[in-house]
């Protein structure tokens, strides 16, 4: 706006110079090229434009009971999500982008792909793209390689990923408390696979988070297929909630807990995601042992050195009561096979037969107990 209104001055001067129509030409162009400049400055961030129905239903308090604490968390929101996918921070991630944006339109039956949620995460059809359509999809997936959580698959292409999440979504499902219409948060969803599976079940907004940038361009690669859906992943950590949200109908935290240094911190965490009687499901590693046992690894655990408490199921029982939840209980208990994690041709590197002893797959490599995993679920009071 100064650039205008200083041209119009000088322009005064000059509406009789025989130089007027060479000297406003100027002055206009380098107007223009000023007001482009802007704007480029002010177009909407990387992938930001994914987040606006998301941004806009925290906003609108008029269907939520805890108006307030949504609609600051979405003031905040934006600068959390540049900042969790910085192409600066992550190198890979114009990569990943240049790959998403890369994907072809599709005809897919969309609400046909939404029915089938409730069973699978199979989004279109074979027969609804040509070879060439289909080859260029598979293309731009498999730039995003590794993919661990799933499987998918998208106009049939089949992406068998190195975990078996439908098997774990299985062994969770009878002990949710019905998904129809409740508002969820997945912590540490990865590409968002059971965010979609809750989706399908009948939740009427589903918010995943996770701090890797890859899962959450794998997420909206899916997602591309499936238009404008309630389902959004975000590139951000538990810590970056604001305090006491307290609006979540089902808040999951599904092998997240071992990755916390403070067991005890996260569980509060978790809690004061949810609404009064919100139910929690968390999924974690467990060892066999009595009220109180709990291993603390000194190094390495079936070769993550990120592990950092793996509790007995009373005692996990236990940190939940101390913390504040209503009726903690276990239900689900499973040893973690070589069939529901194994390295495919969408996860290449090693996997969990990689992990564990060679010799006897009751331990792990370093020696510790296998991976078992436990079921937990919980109210908030």
């Amino acid at each position: 706006m100064l650039t205008y209104g200083f041209s119009a001055l000088l322009f005064v001067p000059l509406l009789r110079s025989n130089k007027f129509n060479i000297y406003f030409l100027s002055l206009l162009f380098t107007s223009y090229l000023f007001l482009a400049v802007s704007l480029v400055k002010l177009k909407i961030p990387f992938m930001l434009n994914h987040y606006q129905s998301l941004l806009r239903y925290l906003s609108d308090t008029s269907h939520q009971s805890k108006k307030q604490a949504l609609a600051e968390w979405a003031t905040r929101l934006p600068q959390d999500i540049q900042a969790g996918l910085c192409e600066k921070r992550y190198g890979d991630l114009k990569q990943w982008r240049q790959a998403l944006d890369a994907l072809p339109a599709t005809n897919n039956d969309i609400t046909h792909s939404l029915h089938q949620l409730c069973n699978e995460v199979a989004i279109g059809q074979a027969e609804e793209c040509d070879e060439e359509i289909l080859s260029e999809i598979k293309l731009q997936l498999q730039q995003l390689i590794p993919w661990r959580k799933g499987p998918m698959s998208i106009h049939g292409i089949h992406i068998d990923t190195e975990w078996r999440s439908d098997w774990k979504w299985d062994r969770v499902l009878p002990h949710l408390a019905p998904l129809e219409g409740r508002t969820v948060l997945d912590v540490g969803c990865g590409n968002g696979y059971h965010c979609l599976r809750s989706y399908g079940a009948g939740a009427q907004r589903v918010i995943g988070i996770d701090p890797s940038p890859r899962f959450v361009v794998q997420f909206y690669m899916m997602k591309h297929f499936l238009g404008d859906i309630n389902v959004d992943v975000l590139p951000i950590g538990i810590e970056a909630l604001p305090n006491d949200l307290q609006s979540f109908d089902t808040t999951f935290s599904m092998g997240v807990l071992y990755h916390r240094r403070s067991p005890m911190d996260h569980l509060r965490e978790l809690k004061a995601t949810l609404s009064s009687g919100g139910q929690l499901v968390l999924e974690t590693l467990l060892i066999d042992g009595e009220l109180g046992d709990a291993l603390v690894p000194e190094g390495r655990y079936a070769m993550m050195n990120n592990v950092w408490f793996l509790p007995s199921a009373d005692t996990l029982i236990s940190w939940l009561r101390k913390c504040g939840f209503r009726n903690p209980r276990l239900v689900d208990i499973a040893t973690t096979t070589v069939e529901e994690q194994r390295a495919t041709e969408w996860m290449t590197f090693h996997s969990l037969a990689d992990f564990l002893d060679p010799n006897d797959s009751s331990k792990t490599i370093e020696g510790h107990p296998a991976p078992l995993r436990g079921v937990f679920v919980a109210e908030a009071p």
